[in-house]
């Protein structure tokens, strides 16, 4: 993977742009964790929980661009992986308690 260096019209490269969109990616995971400690309910558990799988994913793909390494596009891959079994099961586990016979 390789990531050519074309100069922006603020003067930065490709690559601090890069950077600068996997900070801010990392700046909206902490509010998703802020989300899902507190809650109120447990679908807006589930969603930032999904977010935070999503936005992990991202910022795992654009440090691999930056950076020009195939290893963390594959860690992004079982990442996505994982984030998808993760709502399966937490769907089961909330939404399956609840009794309505469709479990």
């Amino acid at each position: 993977m390789h990531c050519t260096h074309v100069v922006l019209d603020f003067g930065g490269t490709v690559t601090d742009l890069y950077l600068i969109l996997a900070a801010f990616l990392l700046l909206n995971l902490l509010m998703a964790l802020w989300r899902i400690a507190r809650g109120p309910t447990p679908a807006d558990r589930l969603l930032a929980s999904l977010l935070f799988g999503t936005g992990g994913v991202a910022v795992l793909l654009l440090l691999a661009y930056a950076e020009g390494g195939q290893t963390l596009v594959d860690a992004a891959l079982v990442f996505t992986l994982l984030a998808v079994i993760t709502g399966a099961a937490f769907v089961r586990r909330v939404w399956g308690k609840e009794g309505n016979g469709h479990s």
